[in-house]
């Protein structure tokens, strides 16, 4: 619902993301908030802010190959690790980082289709055992290569971003390089959908039978949508390479696959929006709960138990988000804006 008088003549006035100047000034707001969050935050905040950048950049490729085309994908943490190690070796061959996260992208895009082409032939549970799959090879794969190629279990180092003299190293550095990565694949986000393969991948998502009939390549978008869900992925993964300065198979598991998922049913699959719900709704619960339970673990309680408590809560709150709010926390955003702007008037 739009503020009484506004109106558009045009079509392409009518899609735009920003509609209206109000919305305009709330995102300046927010960029200059992030963008002058450092000067108030310590080096801890900034690597959890770093953190959930990242993450963001993963759950978008979610949202596209999930929420916009409906294929379902629980290996997209592999996708990221295969990001993450490509962008290792990459840069281990002296190769600028700007020419490292395109070709890290790419390589996660082209892995990602060898099992999409199986997986777009499948629906429902078989397409998640399909994806499954993907998860189970990717350590399978880089633990039986030769070591001096990946590090085999140990992991291989990453060589740090240059620019010119300058070596990025510092908690702010890293904060400000993944937030501008994070912005750009927020504007991509927010702009497939609006774009003729983002209608024809929610138009396969719908109903795959009629999209056919009315002459959408089916097969093909389906293939796509997880190429390009995979380049957000490798994106992401590169992104986490530079930032641990490290990558190793352990750190790109089912579990975080699953919870990649999990925050985009929390925030709500089918709008962007929810993702950065999700996202920022999960990370803060999680990094809450870390920090009751390191306070717990002072006072004697077993840093085992607390863990696990910790990951029930987590998983309690994806089960009350599919109970209370299916359509996600972007649907009671929207609720709760409807609400506002017909105050004082009643809704029904």
């Amino acid at each position: 619902m739009l503020p009484t008088g506004v109106h558009f003549l045009t079509y392409t006035q009518e899609a735009a993301v920003l509609r209206t100047t109000r919305s305009r000034v709330w995102l300046a707001i927010l960029i200059c908030f992030l963008v002058g969050y450092p000067a108030v935050a310590g080096p801890y905040m900034l690597g959890v802010c770093t953190d959930m950048f990242i993450t963001l950049m993963a759950v978008y490729g979610l949202y596209v190959t999930v929420g916009m085309a409906g294929q379902i994908n629980v290996a997209q943490s592999a996708f990221v690790g295969v990001g993450a190690f490509a962008a290792a070796k990459l840069s281990g061959y002296g190769i600028p980082f700007y020419f490292v996260m395109p070709l890290a992208a790419l390589t996660t895009g082209l892995a990602s289709i060898l099992f999409a082409l199986p997986a777009a032939r499948v629906k429902g549970f078989y397409l998640a055992l399909t994806t499954l799959a993907a998860q189970v090879v990717f350590p399978i794969v880089i633990l039986a290569l030769p070591t001096e190629w990946f590090g085999g279990l140990v992991g291989m180092s990453v060589e740090p971003i240059r620019l010119g003299t300058m070596t990025l190293g510092a908690p702010i550095q890293f904060y400000y390089f993944t937030l501008l990565f994070a912005a750009l694949l927020t504007v991509a986000a927010f702009n497939l959908r609006r774009s003729r393969f983002g209608r024809a991948m929610v138009a396969v998502r719908d109903n795959d039978v009629v999209a056919e009939v009315m002459g959408i390549p089916v097969f093909r978008t389906k293939v796509s949508a997880f190429f390009v869900g995979s380049l957000f992925a490798g994106i992401a993964g590169a992104s986490t390479a530079y930032f641990l300065q490290f990558v190793t198979v352990s750190s790109f598991t089912l579990f975080a696959s699953v919870w990649y998922l999990g925050m985009l049913i929390v925030g709500g699959t089918h709008s962007p929006l929810g993702t950065i719900l999700g996202v920022v709704f999960i990370t803060t619960l999680q990094e809450g709960l870390h920090q009751l339970a390191s306070a717990l673990m002072q006072s004697g309680a077993s840093g085992g138990l607390l863990f696990a408590l910790t990951s029930i809560v987590l998983g309690g709150c994806i089960l009350l988000a599919l109970i209370f709010e299916p359509r996600g926390l972007t649907h009671r955003w929207a609720v709760l804006r409807t609400a506002f702007q017909l105050w004082p008037f009643p809704r029904n």
